[in-house]
């Protein structure tokens, strides 16, 4: 199956990691890519390494991005074929692309480049794709599974408040 999981509320990518989590547990062989977090200490990447089955691989500066500059075409292009390498290689149950969406949206990589490594993959591939507060119609018309995550109420706004270490990062 292929799942998606977007929109402007917060959970995108925990969401994938506890569908990655519940997996592990069950000794599901898992591989998330994640697009524009290069270098960026989130606390999955500790996490994961408690498991042999899970393995997290980054992408792109560590700075936000507001306009794509060369370095996260270059980037993006390398998630993109190190995502091919992994969903072809026969050596995991779940590949997660994570702000995947995003990055289509920003124009760092093709939409239909994504479509075509997901809809060659072999057919026992679980793909999970997250993105931002909008993601491509083609990767809504190919998944299996969408869920639009919608604010109804967010510290952020509401209060001001920053992101939290342990709890957003």
């Amino acid at each position: 199956m292929v799942q998606v999981y977007y929109g402007r509320g917060k959970g995108k990518t925990t969401a994938a990691l506890g569908q990655a989590f519940r997996a592990c547990g069950h000794g599901f062989r898992v591989y998330m890519i994640q697009w524009m977090k290069g270098n960026i200490k989130y606390g999955e990447l500790k996490s994961v390494q408690k498991f042999d089955n899970f393995t997290i691989e980054q992408f792109g500066r560590k700075d936000l991005i507001a306009e794509p500059e060369e370095i996260d075409i270059v980037e993006g292009k390398k998630a993109l074929d190190r995502a091919r390498e992994i969903i072809n290689s026969d050596e995991y149950d779940i590949v997660i692309l994570d702000e995947v969406g995003v990055a289509i949206g920003m124009g760092i990589i093709n939409v239909d480049d994504v479509i075509e490594i997901v809809k060659n993959r072999p057919e026992k591939v679980e793909v999970i794709m997250t993105g931002g507060p909008e993601t491509h119609p083609k990767l809504l018309q190919l998944a299996d599974l969408v869920t639009n995550m919608r604010v109804i109420k967010h510290y952020y706004a509401a209060q001001g408040i920053d992101a939290r270490f342990g709890i957003e990062f």
